[in-house]
């Protein structure tokens, strides 16, 4: 395992792709992975697409690669499918859709499912981006799964959040009532070319106007992904950010905050994993929920029971006597 991380290091894309795989699929060899590479790890700046399905985050992220590989970035793609209900695994529409990259060395895309996760995000997301991060990526592009007020989880995991609207549906409005005007960085309303695009744009900027002052107003950009109108003012937008999120200290504090976030979470994690491991050595968990499905024990005291038998209340209890 050692020498998959070597070849990361070295810029091998299949060590890449594999490391990514053994992240998704919760490998034993997961923890020694990350920690191998997290002092590689930093360098990336992480930005998040977000908006309703439909919105053209697809159309939109395939013309700021061009215009990031131009600038002569390397940058690395975390394409969150819905997950098959059929085969559990991802969707991968996001990267058939991106092919006009594939030849590009220093582009690398990987669809991801869900597979159950709230959020819009999968929960492999966050380790997948250390992976691309230490892969040598200058710029990590995430374009999440439009699940509405789910999504503001996108904002514990990157440093810009990019949000995409449409005139077509009443976004503006719904998007208000979803709590999305919190978490966006950069608003652009995708095919603005529609009727109504002009009232969108003016009621989103309306709805800022009347937020508490900030020093930061999230602006507001039209775009048409059809005929790459407005991109370039788009990804000006998202670098003005950047520098803004750099200058102020902004970005220290959240990614601050972030790790905060990933400590309390890995520690819970642990936890958890280690009672339901002791947990299925000690009880027969079959048996357990057929009990309380035909009512002849309660969820709540078979819960309590099971914490008791894992004598996982002993060291309290012997402190108390």
């Amino acid at each position: 395992m050692q020498q998959l991380v070597t070849e990361l290091l070295q810029g091998n894309r299949r060590a890449a792709a594999r490391l990514i795989s053994l992240v998704e699929n919760d490998d034993p060899q997961k923890r020694e992975l990350l920690k191998d590479l997290y002092p590689h790890t930093g360098n990336a700046y992480v930005i998040g697409v977000t908006g309703a399905p439909g919105s053209g985050k697809s159309s939109l992220v395939d013309w700021l690669l061009k215009l990031m590989r131009k600038d002569g970035l390397k940058v690395g793609v975390i394409a969150v499918d819905p997950t098959s209900p059929f085969s559990g695994g991802a969707i991968l529409g996001d990267r058939i859709r991106m092919q006009d990259h594939a030849l590009d060395q220093d582009i690398f895309i990987r669809s991801m499912g869900t597979r159950g996760s709230l959020g819009g995000l999968s929960r492999a997301t966050r380790e997948a981006i250390q992976v691309m991060d230490a892969f040598g990526k200058d710029i990590v592009l995430i374009e999440t799964v439009g699940v509405g007020q789910s999504e503001i989880d996108i904002v514990r995991t990157a440093d810009s959040t990019l949000v995409v609207l449409t005139p077509a549906g009443g976004d503006s409005v719904q998007t208000i009532k979803a709590g999305i005007m919190e978490i966006a960085d950069v608003f652009a309303v995708n095919k603005s070319d529609l009727p109504g695009s002009d009232r969108t744009v003016t009621e989103v900027n309306m709805m800022l106007d009347m937020k508490k002052s900030k020093e930061w107003r999230p602006p507001v950009i039209p775009t048409v992904s059809l005929i790459n109108e407005g991109i370039d003012q788009l990804w000006e937008a998202l670098q003005e950010h950047r520098r803004y999120m750099e200058e102020s200290g902004r970005l220290l504090d959240i990614r601050r905050e972030r790790v905060g976030r990933e400590l309390t979470e890995q520690v819970e994690y642990l936890v958890k994993s280690s009672i339901w491991n002791q947990v299925k050595e000690e009880i027969e968990l079959e048996s357990l929920v057929e009990k309380i499905v035909h009512r002849r024990q309660d969820p709540y005291s078979a819960a309590a029971d099971l914490l008791d038998k894992i004598n996982f209340y002993g060291q309290e209890a012997e402190e108390g006597d």
